[in-house]
């Protein structure tokens, strides 16, 4: 049984900005040391309350985007895991991103939906959305995944036990940041090269919905989607970011790039 990864409620209003256009030079580069970045993957994010976790940033010739799962803005309950039946929150969402208001952009879902989706493996495991950020909130942001660094550049398909990498933050651990890496092993891809299954020590929980994971080159491989219940407990199934992004392109008028870190990936790490 699978299940989202839903986000975490809380009480929160967020005030609703204007967001404008980034200049092509500030999209281009210029980003802030990654120590000092307040904006980056793995930063908490949250839409009408819910919180989730940002996994990459994105960038376009005019804009630049951080990463969440499309379910962080649905409506229903944690069992519709179908993005071409569930409802969402429309595009024009206001969302919360550390100390700055983004606006969603792109849902896979409400595309799904738009277009009338018929493909299985696509319904189940197109899990991506993009929140554009304010121009004034580019000098903040810097690429680089807390603790991993990388992004080294995009993923593929990943064998099993192919080691993986991740950096969930959700707010259940209480703030203890020292639970937020994780690391583990592919249990292989299903869904026709749509999803991973992951198994990590310390498995994704509800708030790290959304967090990128990375193979073991560095490169952004998928998105946190689901907790599988069986067979494996404790897994996760982290739609594959390749695939999300060729639909994104296929079926919109976006034309975003992941943007590579700035911190090299150092998989020799201890957690």
């Amino acid at each position: 049984m699978k299940v989202l990864a839903r986000a975490v409620v809380v009480c929160a209003l967020f005030a609703t900005v204007l967001v404008p256009t980034v200049p092509e030079a500030s999209a281009a580069g210029g980003w802030a040391p990654a120590a000092k970045a307040t904006i980056h993957p793995g930063v908490q994010t949250f839409t009408a309350g819910a919180q989730c976790t940002a996994n990459f940033v994105f960038r376009s010739a005019s804009a630049v985007y951080i990463g969440q799962a499309a379910h962080c803005s649905g409506t229903g309950d944690s069992t519709e895991t179908d993005g071409c039946t569930s409802k969402s929150l429309p595009l024009g969402t206001r969302v919360k991103v550390a100390n700055v208001t983004g606006t969603m952009v792109y849902n896979s879902w409400i595309t799904m939906q738009k277009l009338r989706e018929k493909g299985s493996n696509v319904c189940a495991y197109n899990d991506l959305a993009l929140i554009k950020l304010p121009a004034s909130a580019v000098a903040k942001v810097n690429p680089s995944v807390p603790f991993w660094g990388g992004p080294t550049g995009l993923g593929g398909a990943t064998p099993a036990r192919a080691k993986v990498y991740s950096y969930g933050n959700s707010e259940l651990r209480g703030g203890n940041s020292t639970l937020s890496p994780k690391q583990g092993v592919s249990l292989g891809d299903e869904g026709g090269g749509w999803s991973h299954s992951v198994y990590t020590a310390s498995p994704g929980v509800p708030g790290d919905s959304g967090s990128g994971f990375l193979d073991a080159k560095g490169k952004a491989i998928g998105v946190l989607s689901t907790i599988t219940l069986a067979p494996t407990a404790g897994s996760n199934g982290v739609g594959d970011l390749a695939h999300e992004l060729a639909y994104l392109r296929s079926h919109t008028s976006l034309r975003v790039t992941l943007v590579r870190g700035t911190e090299p990936f150092r998989s020799n790490r201890s957690t």
